[in-house]
C-alpha cells in the first residue's frame, strides 16, 4: 500500500532522530545528559492534576464534548487573557481549543489556504511548521532571523514578488530555539505589514508565560488591529507543565477562528471534558505554580551561562524560554559539534541547522536537567579545550 503524496512530502522529523541517537548512546551503557529536548522535565502542579481527578468522577464529563470546546474552558481562557495581557477576547467567536498549539500550527494552512499559496516562515524557526506546508500543497518561503536584527525578519528585504503571493506569516516569539523576545513596537510594525500586503498573521505564543528578570513577554494580540489580521496560538504545555495533556488555544480574528473549528468540526470532536474542565481551573486558579516554574528555569539559565563563562564560552543569557542559543565554537558546524559532544562528552544538544539554513553556527540547549546535571554538563565541554 503506497503513500499518499501528502505524506510522502512531509519533511523528515528532527526531533525523533535526535531522541533514536540519544536511546541509542543511552542502550550502549552511557550516561548521556539530554540537553536537546523540548520537554518540560517537572510534573504538572498538584493542584492541576487534582481538578482532573474531581473532574473524571463526575458522570457529567463522560459524554462527548461540545464541538467547539466546553464553554467553561473558553471563557476561562478569555478571563485569563485579560488578567495576563489586558486583551478583551469573545469566548465564543475569538477561541478555538486545540489539541497542543502544534496542532494548530499544523492545521492552519489546511484551514485558510490553497494549493500553491506561500506561508512565510522565519529561519531559524520550529520545524513541525514544514509539516503544515507538505499537508496542505503549499509552498513556502523563509525570513532570516538573524542576531543583529534581534531575531526580527526585516520586512523590507522580502521580495515584491513573494509577498504578491504570501498568504499567511508565522513568528514566534519568545522564540524557539533562538529564545529572542519581541515587543509592541514590532508587533505593531507586523500589523501594517500584514495589511498593507493582505497577509493574515499567526503568531505562535508557546513560551509566552516563561520571561526572566521581572520582564512578561509580549502577547501579538497587544497591538493595535493585530486580531484585524491574525491570530496567537497559547499552550498549557509550558505555562503549567501540562505538556502531555495537549491542551491549547488559537484566538484572535473571527475568521480565521472560525475556519479552524470548522476543519476541526470534521476532523474531531474536543478534548476530553475532564481535561478541559481541569484545564480552567488551572488558568483561574492560584498561579502560584506556574510562577514557581519560571523561577526554576531562571535559575537553571542563571546556573548554566555562569558555568559557560567559567569554561571560556562566550554565550548570551537567554531572557524567556527555557532554551539557550548558543554559538559553536571556530572550526565546527553545528552538527559537527553536535557529534563531538556526544560522542566524545556524552551531551545532546540539538544544531542550529535543524532549525533552518539561518540556523548554522549555533545549537539549542534545553534547561530541562537539574543544576547539578547543567553544571556537570559544561564541566564535560569544558574538558574537551573546545574554548
Amino acid at each position: 500500500m503506497k503513500l499518499s503524496n501528502r505524506l510522502q512530502n512531509l519533511p523528515a522529523h528532527f526531533f525523533s532522530q535526535l531522541t533514536r541517537n540519544v536511546q541509542q548512546a543511552v542502550s550502549e551503557g552511557r550516561d548521556v545528559i539530554n540537553l536537546g529536548r523540548g520537554n518540560p522535565d517537572k510534573p504538572t502542579p498538584p493542584h492541576i492534576v487534582k481538578a482532573l481527578q474531581d473532574a473524571v468522577e463526575d458522570p457529567e464529563t463522560h459524554g462527548y464534548a461540545p464541538f467547539r470546546g466546553t464553554t467553561e474552558l473558553k471563557e476561562a481562557i478569555a478571563i485569563f487573557y485579560k488578567r495576563e495581557y489586558g486583551v478583551n477576547l469573545d469566548p465564543e467567536t475569538e477561541v478555538a481549543i486545540l489539541f497542543g498549539s502544534k496542532a494548530g500550527v499544523v492545521e492552519l494552512p489546511l484551514a485558510i489556504m490553497d494549493s500553491g499559496e506561500v506561508l512565510l516562515l522565519p529561519d531559524p524557526g520550529y520545524p513541525d511548521y514544514l509539516s503544515g506546508v507538505g499537508l496542505a500543497d503549499i509552498r513556502f518561503e523563509t525570513m532570516p532571523l538573524l542576531e543583529e536584527n534581534n531575531y526580527y525578519p526585516n520586512y523590507d528585504e522580502i521580495a515584491d514578488d513573494i509577498k504578491r503571493d504570501a498568504t499567511l506569516m508565522y513568528l514566534n516569539y519568545p522564540s524557539n530555539p533562538t529564545s529572542a523576545i519581541a515587543d509592541e513596537p514590532f508587533f505593531n510594525e507586523t500589523v501594517q505589514f500584514a495589511k498593507k500586503n493582505n497577509i493574515a498573521v499567526m503568531h505562535d505564543f508557546a513560551y509566552g508565560g516563561i520571561g526572566f528578570d521581572g520582564k512578561k513577554p509580549v502577547s501579538f494580540l497587544q497591538a493595535e488591529g493585530a486580531k484585524d489580521v491574525g491570530v496567537e496560538m497559547y499552550t498549557m504545555s509550558k505555562t503549567f507543565n501540562m505538556a502531555g495533556w495537549r491542551v491549547g488555544f488559537a484566538l484572535g480574528n473571527k475568521e480565521i477562528v472560525g475556519a479552524i473549528n470548522l476543519l476541526q468540526d470534521h476532523m474531531f470532536i474536543n478534548q476530553f471534558p475532564a481535561v478541559q474542565r481541569a484545564a480552567a481551573k488551572a488558568l483561574l486558579g492560584e498561579q502560584t505554580a506556574a510562577k514557581d516554574i519560571v523561577a526554576l528555569y531562571e535559575h537553571r539559565r542563571n546556573v548554566f551561562i555562569e558555568a559557560c563563562k567559567k569554561i571560556g564560552w562566550k554565550v548570551e543569557a537567554p531572557k524567556a524560554s527555557f532554551f539557550a542559543w548558543l554559538k559553536v565554537p571556530n572550526g565546527h558546524t553545528s552538527e559537527s559539534f553536535t557529534d563531538l559532544l556526544l560522542n566524545e562528552a556524552n551531551i545532546a544538544v540539538a544544531p542550529g541547522i535543524a532549525f533552518g539554513a539561518h540556523g548554522e553556527g549555533y545549537v539549542r540547549i534545553g534547561l530541562l536537567e537539574e543544576e547539578n546535571r547543567l553544571r556537570e554538563a559544561v564541566e564535560r565541554i569544558g574538558k574537551l579545550d573546545l574554548f
